[in-house]
């Protein structure tokens, strides 16, 4: 049985919603990150078998999301791709998904990852097609409809994770200050450059010029 071996690694910054990185799609920023994870690891597009990549908050992203982010990092498009959803696990579970093609001998070379953009998600308009005959309709936001809401209970993410918290017997005061504390580690390694070796500048070409992001908003 073959072992996946890691060859390269590469993200972008982390966006706040309609924050520096808005205006660009889930694609591309996936295509940003693939490119610069095969220069890091010395492999060319061509030379990748396959490619899987994770997004919840696939609305109005057209056709096989991974498709596009592959072509966009410079990935052929003869190569075969596909796009999981398994909300907060997508990206984790492409990562499966692909280690298990390598262990099966499907795929010697092979590209996984996430990427998401809550500030591209759609508002849905449900029952539009065919026409409203008469009264008032309500548009849903993609963003809370299909990545933040149980579609069983109607309850969203927050009271969920109460829920469970409550069960297991964490307080939110508890949650509060791990909360804080990732922060203050992620601020520490800021600041002292530590992130910079995994991630990769973003830039965005607007009428006053281009603008560089190259750190976590």
């Amino acid at each position: 049985m073959s072992t996946t071996v890691i060859l390269g690694t590469a993200r972008t910054p982390v966006g706040k919603m309609g924050g520096a990185l808005a205006s660009m799609p889930a694609t591309e920023l996936g295509g940003i990150a693939i490119a610069a994870a095969l220069e890091r690891a010395g492999v060319s597009g061509d030379q990748v078998d396959h490619v899987v990549m994770g997004q919840v908050l696939q609305a109005g992203q057209g056709q096989i999301p991974s498709r596009q982010a592959q072509i966009a990092g410079g990935i052929p498009k003869e190569v075969s791709s596909e796009t999981v959803n398994k909300v907060c696990a997508s990206g984790i579970r492409a990562l499966v998904i692909l280690d298990q093609g390598i262990r099966a001998g499907d795929v010697e070379v092979g590209v996984a990852g996430g990427m998401e953009s809550m500030s591209n998600a759609p508002y849905l308009l449900p029952g539009a097609r065919f026409g409203f005959r008469m009264g008032e309709t309500k548009a849903l936001d993609a963003m809370v409809h299909d990545g933040l809401t149980n579609p069983f209970s109607g309850r969203q993410m927050f009271d969920e994770a109460t829920e469970i918290g409550d069960e297991l017997e964490i307080s939110r005061p508890e949650l509060d200050r791990w909360a804080m504390r990732s922060h203050e580690l992620a601020v520490a390694a800021t600041d002292d450059g530590r992130l910079g070796e995994e991630i990769v500048a973003v830039t965005i070409s607007g009428r006053k010029g281009d603008t560089v992001v190259e750190v976590d908003e």
